[in-house]
C-alpha cells in the first residue's frame, strides 16, 4: 500500500488532478464569457437513462433563513416603450402603464382576472438618445418619450395603491456619449476628465468577451467594454462614486421607488487587466449597497452579474447584493423543457440551492436580452407551460418577461424581442391607435391578451392560476426545496416545505404517457403516512408513506403519468 502522506510530491499530483477534475464536473466558468451568448439556447445534451436527482446541500431550514418582501412577489418586466402607447405617437408611456395596471393586479378584483404580480421591473426610464434607454444622458429625469416626472410619480402612486413594488434599471456602469459628463470629459483639461476612462495612447487590450474597449475620438482613446456609445464611468475617482450615490438618493427618497435592478453589475471596477468581477468591484458594491441601506433599509438591490453562478455567488456573499439573477438555471429551465429532460433543470437546481442564500436568487426563463421563450421552444404551447411551471415553483424570487405569459415570440436583433404588447385583435395589437415605434407581431389576431384572457385553457389562464397559487402557499414562496429521483428521465419532481405545508411538484416534460416513473427521496422532511391532494392537475392519487429517513421510496401518484401532466399536490 502507498502511504500518501510519506510521499509529498504525489500527495500533491493527486490533488491536482482531483481539483482539476471537480472543476470540469462542475460547469464552474468563472472565466468564460457567457454575458456575449445566449443562455437559453435551445441545443440539448444528452441525459443519463435515468433522471437521478444530485443530493442538494441541505436547506438552512426555515427557521435560519431571512426572508423579505421580494420573497412574497413575482416579478413582471416592463420596456415602457412597448407596453401601451396612451397618445397615439407610436411610443408607450407612462399614462399608458397607467391604464395596464389592472391586468397586473388590480385593487380589487377577482384573483383569476388578473395576473397577481407584486412587483415590476422597468427597464430605462431615463432620458437617453437610444431606442432601449441603456445609454444615459440625463439620471435626474424620465424619458420624454414617457411623460414627465409627475406622470412617473403618478405610476407610483398607483402601483403601490395595488400592492406592488417597482425596481428600475440603473444604468450606472456607464453613460451616454452624449451625457453632458462625457462631452466635458473630451476636454483633456477638464475636471471631468477623470470621470471616465481615458488613454493619450490604445492600450491594445480586449474586452472580457474579445471584444473592442478602447474607443478613439478626437481628445484621445476612451474605455467603453459594451459599445463606443456608452463609455465606461470611472468608479476610482471619488467624485464619481459621490455622484452616483446622490443619484441613488434622489431614486429612493426624492421619487420612491423601491429598489434598483443594476446592469451590468460585472463591470464597475477594472484593475489590474481584469475587466468584470474585480476585488475593486466588489468593494464598490458593498459600499453602494451601504448607502442605499442607510436611505431605505428596504430598498431591493438586484444585480445584473451575467456569468457563472460560481462567480455570482461572490456578490451575494458579503454586503454586496440582495439578489442575483440565475442566468444558470434559466438555461437549464429553457434547455429541459426543449429536449423533454430533466436533468438540466434538476442538476442546475441542485448547484443553485448550494450557492445561494436561502430563496435569495432571482430564477427566470428569459429577458430581453434573449430571444423569447416561444421561438426557443418551436411555438410549442406544451413547452412552454412545462417552462413555466418549473420557473414559477421553483425557490427564489420569479421574474418573467412581459408577453411571456401570452406565448409572444422574437428572435434578435434586440428591437425583435421587444415588439409591442399585443392586447388584442385591433389594429396594432392595441398597443396604438398611431402607427408604434416598431411593427407588432404579425401573430396578434390569434395570439393576444383579450383572447387568451377568455380562454380557460391559454397560456395566459395557466399562468394566472399558477402566479395565483404560489401566491397562496408560503411552502412555494419560501419554502425548502428537495430534489426527488425518477425513474424515468423525462420526469421533473421537487418537495417544497415550509411549517405545516407540504407541496410535491411534479412536471411529465415528455409528450407521451409514462408509466414507470416511480419517484424516490433518499431522507427527508416527511414523517408517517400522507393523503395527497391535488392543487394544480387532476386525478385520484395514490396515499404517500414516509421512509425512515423522511423521504419515500418508489412512490407513483397514479399509474399512468399523462403526458405533459403538471401536477401540484399537497401532502396531508
Amino acid at each position: 500500500m502507498i502511504k500518501l502522506y510519506k510521499k509529498p510530491f504525489t500527495c500533491l499530483l493527486l490533488l491536482v488532478v482531483i481539483v482539476f477534475l471537480l472543476t470540469a464536473c462542475s460547469g464552474d466558468g468563472s472565466t468564460s464569457t457567457v454575458e456575449a451568448t445566449d443562455l437559453t439556447s435551445t441545443e440539448v445534451t444528452t441525459d443519463a437513462a435515468q433522471t437521478t436527482a444530485p443530493e442538494p446541500a441541505p436547506p438552512p431550514g426555515n427557521d435560519d433563513a431571512q426572508f423579505y418582501w421580494w420573497n412574497e412577489r413575482v416579478f413582471y418586466e416592463i420596456f415602457v416603450r412597448s407596453f401601451l402607447d396612451s397618445d397615439g405617437d407610436g411610443d408607450g408611456d407612462f399614462t399608458g402603464l397607467i391604464e395596464k395596471l389592472d391586468y397586473l393586479n388590480p385593487e380589487d378584483t377577482s384573483p383569476d382576472e388578473d395576473l397577481g404580480v407584486g412587483g415590476v421591473w422597468l427597464m430605462p426610464i431615463f432620458p437617453s438618445p437610444s431606442y432601449h434607454g441603456y445609454d444615459v444622458i440625463d439620471y435626474y429625469d424620465v424619458n420624454p418619450d414617457y411623460g414627465t416626472m409627475e406622470d412617473f410619480k403618478r405610476v407610483l402612486d398607483e402601483v403601490h395603491a395595488r400592492d406592488i413594488k417597482v425596481i428600475i434599471d440603473m444604468v450606472i456602469n456607464h453613460t451616454s456619449d452624449q451625457h453632458p459628463w462625457f462631452i466635458e470629459s473630451q476636454n483633456p483639461d477638464s475636471s471631468f476628465r477623470d470621470w471616465y476612462i481615458w488613454s493619450e495612447t490604445n492600450p491594445g487590450t480586449q474586452g472580457p468577451w474579445g471584444q473592442q474597449v478602447w474607443h478613439l475620438d478626437d481628445s484621445g482613446y476612451y474605455y467603453a467594454v459594451f459599445w463606443g456609445g456608452m463609455p465606461d464611468l470611472n468608479y476610482k475617482n471619488p467624485e464619481v462614486v459621490e455622484e452616483i450615490k446622490e443619484v441613488l438618493r434622489f431614486w429612493l427618497e426624492d421619487v420612491g421607488v423601491d429598489g434598483f435592478r443594476i446592469d451590468g453589475a460585472r463591470h464597475f471596477v477594472e484593475e489590474d487587466g481584469v475587466y468584470a468581477d474585480t476585488n475593486a468591484n466588489h468593494e464598490i458594491f458593498k459600499e453602494l449597497r451601504t448607502h442605499i441601506k442607510t436611505i431605505n433599509p428596504d430598498a431591493l438591490l438586484l444585480g445584473e452579474v451575467w456569468t457563472s453562478n460560481f462567480a455570482v455567488k461572490k456578490y451575494m456573499e458579503g454586503d454586496e447584493l440582495d439578489l442575483a439573477f440565475d442566468f444558470d438555471l434559466a438555461g437549464a429551465f429553457m434547455n429541459s423543457a426543449a429536449s423533454g429532460r430533466a436533468n438540466s433543470a434538476l442538476n442546475q437546481l441542485s448547484f443553485s440551492l448550494k450557492q445561494f442564500p436561502h430563496s435569495q436568487f432571482a430564477p427566470f426563463l428569459t429577458n430581453h436580452d434573449m430571444e423569447r421563450v416561444m421561438s426557443q421552444l418551436g411555438e410549442d404551447w406544451d413547452k412552454a407551460k412545462n417552462a413555466a411551471t418549473m420557473l414559477l415553483t421553483s425557490p427564489g424570487v420569479p421574474f418573467i418577461y412581459y408577453g411571456e405569459e401570452i406565448g409572444m415570440v422574437g428572435r434578435k436583433p434586440d428591437e425583435k424581442i421587444r415588439t409591442p404588447m399585443q392586447w388584442s385583435d385591433e389594429k396594432h395589437a392595441g398597443f396604438t391607435t398611431g402607427f408604434p415605434w416598431i411593427p407588432v407581431n404579425t401573430d396578434y389576431p390569434e395570439k393576444n391578451a383579450t383572447g387568451q384572457s377568455e380562454d380557460p385553457e391559454s397560456l395566459l389562464s395557466f399562468y394566472r392560476a399558477l402566479i395565483e397559487l404560489r401566491n397562496q402557499y408560503d411552502a412555494l414562496q419560501i419554502g425548502d426545496t428537495y430534489l426527488i429521483n425518477s425513474e424515468s428521465p423525462a420526469v421533473y419532481a421537487i418537495l417544497r416545505v415550509r411549517g405545516d405545508e407540504t407541496l410535491m411538484v411534479i412536471v411529465n416534460l415528455s409528450q407521451e404517457p409514462i408509466t414507470d416513473y416511480s419517484l424516490s427521496q433518499s431522507d427527508g422532511p416527511l414523517e408517517g403516512s400522507y393523503q395527497v391532494v391535488p392543487l394544480f392537475g387532476d386525478g385520484e392519487f395514490f396515499d404517500l408513506s414516509s421512509n425512515q429517513q423522511g423521504g419515500f421510496d418508489k412512490y407513483q401518484p397514479l399509474k399512468i403519468l399523462p403526458s405533459n401532466a403538471r401536477l401540484i399536490l399537497q401532502l396531508k
